[in-house]
Parts: C-alpha cells; structure tokens; sequence
C-alpha cells in the first residue's frame, strides 16, 4: 500500500498497483480512460466520453449508488469536491473505500491536480497532459469583452466568483462581469446585469441553445461547447482553439 494527499488534503491509501477504479466524475472518467481504459470498472450515467466507454454505470454525480460501486470492489473512486455531495463520499469511506477528491479553481490548478491524481492512480503522465500544458501556457493578447455566463434558468444562474470555468474564460479573452460576486453561482436577474457585451451559453449544466436563452438577453449571444468549458482532462487540449471559434 501506499499514501497519497488528494487536493482537499486528505491521505489516500492506495495498492502498489491500482487496478480497479470507479469514477463519479465525467471529464475524470474521460482522463483516466484515455490513459489507461482497462482501469475504470463503474462510472455514472453522465460519463459519455470516451464515446466507446463500456463499464458498470452507477447513476449520477448527485445520486450515485454507493451499494453498487461496493459490489464492484474498486481500489479507489475518483471524484470532485464541487460536483459530488460529502454525504456520499463519506458513504463511501465508510464501506471502506478509498477516494480521491479533485478540487481545482483554475486551468493551471487543473492541470496539475490532473498530474497528482494519474501518477497516483494510474502511474505516469499522459502526452496529452503535456500537450494540454502547452496549448494553456501562452497568455491571451487579444480583445477583451465582458460577459454574463448563465449555467442554468429557471431560477437563472451564472458563473460568479473563483470558477474553473471563469478562469478559462479570462485566459482567452473573456471577462466575467460577476465574477466578484460573494458566490460561486450566483442567481440574477437578466434585466439587472452589470454592463457586459456578450452572453456565453454553455450546453451544461443546462442545454442552452440559439433557440433557448439567448431571447432574454439585449447583447449579442454566444452558444459554446460545456464539456469544453467545464471539463478538465483530455478536452483541455482542444478546448482554447474550440471556445476561441465558437466566441469569435
């Protein structure tokens, strides 16, 4: 066995050799699976890349069946601080199972959290991490704009304050204008916005599309790649050049 630190701080232990793992995070499936597809054994409903993944499924990153990913016996699950509930890692823990929780804020802290989790777990560094270190390395020089970046309607709510998301908008030109917000999510009201440019809707959490969001903005609209937005792992790589062609 061996002990690692997660992100959050908590000591990990794993096998010499990890050879079974669960995840309940999407864009955490997708990055182990590309390095090594053999290791995931259960991943949620939600995980849909790679597109040919064939494991366990074991419901949602909200809800996902701890019952079951017992019975799959794996070595670790890996999982985000932000996206899945305390209460069923802990559950989770509590069956004896070893987590390991992500809990990056930037693109850089993903990129390196990224790093920790697949030495860990997997036990090398992918060239698409280092190519992903490349393509986020050079800093943006262009056009800046303000932007609202709504996440969900019906109540509205956008990006606020120390967001994956926002920060990789900033890195390509993007400011948020409620990224001083005193909540990461905030609610709003369309109509009482700070000035801004341009809306930029993501297809998740919430599936904004040209024909559902952009009717209740006066600025110009943007409809933008989510996985792209909101995933960190192998997406990274392609995800400047995607988000800069869909804002233009």
């Amino acid at each position: 066995m061996k002990s690692v630190y997660d992100d959050v701080g908590n000591v990990v232990g794993l096998p010499a050799a990890v050879r079974r793992v669960v995840s309940i995070v999407p864009s955490l499936t997708e990055s182990i699976a590309v390095t090594h597809p053999s290791l995931i054994v259960g991943a949620t409903d939600w995980c849909t890349h790679p597109a040919d993944l064939d494991v366990v499924r074991v419901r949602g990153t909200k809800n996902p069946d701890v019952e079951r990913i017992a019975e799959l016996a794996p070595d670790v699950v890996v999982a985000n601080a932000e996206e899945n509930r305390a209460a069923d890692l802990d559950a989770l823990r509590e069956h004896g199972i070893a987590v390991w929780v992500t809990a990056p804020a930037t693109v850089p802290e993903s990129l390196d959290s990224l790093g920790r989790m697949l030495s860990a777990i997997v036990g090398d560094v992918p060239a698409w991490l280092e190519q992903a270190r490349v393509v986020w390395s050079s800093p943006y020089d262009g056009m800046r704009r303000r932007a609202v970046i709504p996440i969900w309607r019906r109540p509205w709510m956008a990006l606020g304050r120390d967001t994956f998301a926002g920060d990789l908008l900033s890195r390509i030109g993007i400011d948020n204008v409620l990224a001083e917000s005193g909540e990461r999510y905030p609610r709003f009201d369309p109509d009482a916005l700070p000035e801004y440019g341009i809306v930029v809707l993501p297809d998740e959490p919430y599936a904004f599309s040209p024909a559902d969001g952009p009717e209740a903005f006066g600025n110009p609209a943007r409809c933008i790649s989510g996985r792209h937005l909101t995933w960190y792992g192998p997406s990274l790589v392609e995800a400047r050049e995607v988000l800069a062609g869909q804002l233009e």
